[in-house]
This record gives structure tokens, sequence and C-alpha cells, in this order.
């Protein structure tokens, strides 16, 4: 099967419906289509084959969603590649996936490359695509997989590995996402991630399900701004960061977002803070969504409950879920499976298959479920902190220093102890004037006065930020 022929099939009769608004240019589905099948005869004709990966590097845009559907359509393998990634950075994913063409919005200084070519697209936009001298050294298994996409994960702890997905799982994690989202063509979605780490699903499905998405991320937040005042949203993807601006920004009017049905929190945890400000300020609940490249979106909290505000919601019908080695307080492994999991990882090679057990996923994350069946995470196990054999959650700490008026934002890890095994550690941005209501001692008390004593940072170091993934997660540290 190739995804973009179930996407043709569900779009039917929508041709004239519009696909996608970015700034002051529109598309419907019928041009979308019609640009797509022009760019995919194009980069045929230069050579580009079935199972080939093809690596991309551009701007959120229209033309970023025309050359990916043009690369799967013609059976080609899509490697996204986040477009503020340093040119070295870019060429040693190109290099570690072996690919065969890199598409780029602008020059760049390319190893290995062979040739260049111009691409142009109907509305004067460009594009150059570049070809290697890549030898075909795959094992048998990738070209029965029937890829259609690599992507690098966010890298918050370690090395990503390249997730391979195939036509067919992007076709079922699509729609078994949509048994939360319940996207309609009725729907105008408010986009203002990366295409780069979210186009599957979340674009995916907003396409098959012939809604219009509103490109929102470019400038920020004066696109998310002007996107809201000319268009009757019905749909907000965002994260946490972007929905603490809306939270806190006098131009974002209530009556802006009246016609807005869900407002999905994702990428990473939504803090209490930026949850209750927002329905303070906009009368309805943030719904917390839990996803992981490998397996999908199983779990999106769409209750409108305050009192479970802080879960990522029930899992979804397609997926299966089981907690692994429960503590005494139920919180243990969070292990998940269901429709259109990951294929294999690319770099190294490991199947699926081979590298799980009755397909159960390992996501590295702790978590606990309630009596109604709500999945609330509390932290990485990896990041997981031991002190004196009692557990400190990061998260849970940011959360409370978070809440202090002189601070932006938090990390919180854990330091090695000859005596004590781990102590907890916490870098701190402070807000502009904070200086005036920080000390040390002042914010042990604090913490101390909302957490176990064990749990309190041992030291606070103020820092002018804090480094993130290029997916825009705390990039965090192991001790």
């Amino acid at each position: 099967m190739n995804i973009i022929n179930v996407l043709k099939n569900e779009t039917k009769g929508h041709e004239n419906q519009l696909a996608v608004i970015d700034n002051n240019r529109r598309i419907s589905y019928g041009e979308l289509f019609l640009e797509t099948a022009k760019l995919a005869s194009k980069l045929e004709s230069y050579g580009v084959k079935p199972k080939q990966r093809v690596a991309l590097i551009y701007s959120d845009s229209i033309e970023y969603i025309i050359i990916s559907l043009a690369v799967l359509s013609i059976n080609a393998v899509i490697v996204p590649v986040f477009p503020l990634l340093s040119e070295e950075e870019a060429n040693d994913i190109a290099k570690r996936i072996g690919v065969n063409y890199l598409i780029s919005e602008k020059e760049m200084s390319i190893p290995g490359s062979t040739d260049q070519v111009l691409l142009d697209f109907v509305n004067g936009k460009k594009a150059l695509i570049y070809k290697y001298a890549t030898k075909e050294e795959l094992p048998k298994e990738y070209h029965d997989m029937n890829p259609a996409f690599i992507r690098f994960s966010s890298g918050t702890t370690g090395v990503s590995k390249g997730v391979m997905l195939s036509h067919e799982a992007i076709d079922k994690r699509t729609s078994a996402a949509d048994e939360g989202l319940k996207i309609t063509s009725s729907d105008i979605i408010i986009w203002v991630l990366s295409m780069a780490f979210h186009f599957v699903v979340t674009i995916f499905l907003f396409l098959r399900r012939a809604s219009t998405i509103v490109l929102c991320s470019h400038p920020f937040p004066g696109a998310m701004l002007e996107g809201l005042k000319n268009n009757k949203a019905t749909f907000i993807y965002a994260s946490p960061f972007h929905y603490y601006m809306l939270a806190n920004t006098d131009s974002f009017l209530p009556e802006m977002l009246a016609d807005v049905r869900l407002a999905v929190s994702t990428a990473s945890r939504l803090p209490d803070d930026n949850a209750d400000n927002f329905h303070k300020r906009f009368g309805f609940e943030l719904s917390q969504a839990y996803g992981i490249i490998e397996v999908g979106l199983p779990f999106i909290n769409t209750s409108g409950d305050k009192l479970k505000r802080a879960s990522v919601g029930k899992i979804l019908p397609d997926y299966e879920m089981k907690i692994v080695n429960p503590d005494n307080e139920g919180i243990g492994e969070v292990h998940l499976r269901g429709k259109g999991m990951f294929e294999s990882y690319f770099s190294p090679w490991q199947k699926r298959t081979e590298l799980l057990e009755d397909d159960w996923f390992n996501t590295g994350d702790l978590g606990k479920v309630d009596e109604d069946g709500f999945l609330y995470l509390v932290g990485r196990k990896k990041l997981l902190i031991n002190y004196c054999g009692m557990k400190v959650f990061p998260h849970e700490v940011e959360s409370v220093i978070n809440q202090h008026p002189a601070v932006r934002e938090s990390l919180v890890f854990g330091v090695v102890h000859p005596q004590y095994g781990q102590l907890p550690g916490a870098k701190i941005v402070l807000r502009e004037g904070g200086e005036e209501f920080f000390d040390n001692q002042a914010m042990r008390k604090f913490c101390y006065q909302r957490l176990a004593p064990y749990k309190v940072p041992k030291e606070f170091s103020c820092v002018s930020s804090l480094e993130k993934t290029p997916s825009g997660k705390l990039k965090r540290i192991n001790s």
C-alpha cells in the first residue's frame, strides 16, 4: 500500500476545500495534490527511486507538506531533519541514515554529494536537491517492510537510533490517534510545532480528514496571534510553552478561542501552573497528550476534568498498557503496544519483532494508573534520583521550583554522592528582575514548605538558559 493513495481516497469531494493557510498563502486539496504530482514527477526524472532515503531540511510551510507527500507518493522514504540544526549535525544524520538525496531550502555544504539541482514551486519558492553516492548495503528486511519514514527522536538523554515507520504503520497510527482527537473536515487547526518532529501522526491525520491547517509557527507569537484573529480555530495542537504564552500575553483575547473544541498540549509535561492559568483565562481545560515515536499517540486526556488535569488520560482503544514492577505506590515502568508501531531502528539496525517481547515497548517512563484508569507520568526511569533508597522524580521537584515568582524554568538532576548515592541538584533560569527575590536559602525554604525534605535540592545554581533538544524539550542530565 501507499499512504498517499489512502489520503487521496479519503479526501475525495473536498478538492475545493482549503488544505493549508500559510500567512497570506492558501492552497486547496485539489491544488495540493496537483503540486504533489508535479514534484513527484520531477523527483522521478532526477532519479529518485522507491525505498531510497530522502532527507528534508525545510522550514514549516506549504512546500514542506508538498515535498513530503511527493517523496512518499513515489515510495521513497522521507527523513525529516530539524532546519535549525547546524550543517555538521545535519550531515551526521545524513551519514548515519545513508541518505540517497537531501532536499534543502537553502544552499548547503554537503560532503559526499555528487550533484545539485534546483526545484521550482508554482509560487516561486525554491528548493535544492543534492544527490549522494550512497551504497545500498541494507538488510533484506528493510525492503520487505514498505518503509515510508525514518525519524531521529528528540535525544533528551542519549543518541537517537532513527525510528522507521512503514506506510501501513502510518495508516494505523493516524487512525488510532483519531479515536481520541476526532478530527473532521470542519476543523480549523492552529499549528505552531515543528513538522520535522510532528508530521506523523498529526499533520498526516489532519490531511486525511480534510481539515484546514493554519501554519502559525514563524514568527512566533505574531503568526499565532494573526492565525487566531483571522480564523475561527476549532483545534490547537501545541506545546506547554505555547500555552504559557497564550495565557500570559494580553493580546491573546479569550474570544479568540471561543470556537476551540480541543486544545492539546504535547511534546513535554504540562506544568500545573500553565494548565491553571490557561483555564482561568480561557475557561476550559487543556488536553494533555502522551506520544512516543516508536508507538504513536496512545493517550489524550479529553476528560475536561480539573481533578484529572495532571493525567495524560485513559489509553485509546487500539492500544494496551501495563505497569511493570510497580512499587507500593503503584509506580512502575510504562509498557505499551498497539496498532502502528515502528518497524525497526535504523542505525544500528534492529527489527522490532526481534527487539521486543510479545511486542511490548518499554517507554522508559515511570507512571501509575488511578482507580478510573487515568495514567499519571512521574518521570523517566533513567533520570530517577535515588537518595538513600528514596525516589526523587525531577519533574515533581521542578513543578514546585517553577512556582516561585522569581523562576522562569528549572532543571533538576542527580549528583553522585559517596554516602547517600545521589543528591538532587537544580539549575534555575530566573525571570527578568528575579534576582531581587532569589537567594539559595530562601529557595530551599520555599521547597521545604512544599516537598519532603529528601526531595529538596541541596544546591541551586542560576544559569542564563537551559539547553534544549531540537524539539524543545529540556536536555536532561544523567548523573
